[in-house]
């Protein structure tokens, strides 16, 4: 009959159910391959060969996924969670997502004569979606002279 089948034991290919400890299988006189204690110093390195002697206010990354966007960049001096750049990494471009953003004319004093081409200087930007590349996260704009603004990023010392 097909109903009495026989059930195969299959054995653990680590043999866990015989594992009384993971310390006994475990030998501490070899380093781990993982561990690496000059990581610090090499990541210093690169992060010096890329700026090239510039300072940086922060090295930026993405808040969702932690990948860097950038390690040379420049604090917003109105908004402190903003930041901008002209060299990043890991960031792409959206395409046809385009923003207009208009600059509205400074509010405060009255004049009593208004003029039609001081409307017209009231400038009009372009600037497209900035995304990390690992997770698609939106993390700033792009405007037309190619600086790349920053406000959805993970700050850190730089």
């Amino acid at each position: 009959m097909e109903g009495d089948a026989k059930i195969e034991h299959v054995e653990s290919p680590t043999n866990s159910q015989q594992t009384i400890s993971d310390d006994d299988e475990i030998d501490y006189s070899v380093k781990p391959e993982f561990y690496d204690p000059e990581v610090d110093a090499k990541d210093e390195i690169w992060a010096q060969k890329v700026r090239k002697g510039r300072q940086s206010d922060a090295v930026l990354s993405c808040p969702a996924c932690f990948t860097t966007l950038c390690v040379e960049c420049q604090r917003h001096e109105k908004y402190v969670t903003q930041y901008r750049a002209i060299f990043v990494v890991n960031c792409k471009i959206g395409n046809g997502q385009v923003r207009e953003i208009s600059a509205k004319p400074k509010k405060g004093k009255r004049r009593r004569e208004s003029s039609e081409s001081e409307e017209a200087t009231a400038v009009a930007e372009t600037c497209k979606p900035v995304c990390c590349c690992i997770c698609s996260t939106n993390v700033g704009i792009i405007d037309e002279d190619e600086v790349y603004h920053f406000f959805n990023v993970l700050p850190s010392e730089s």
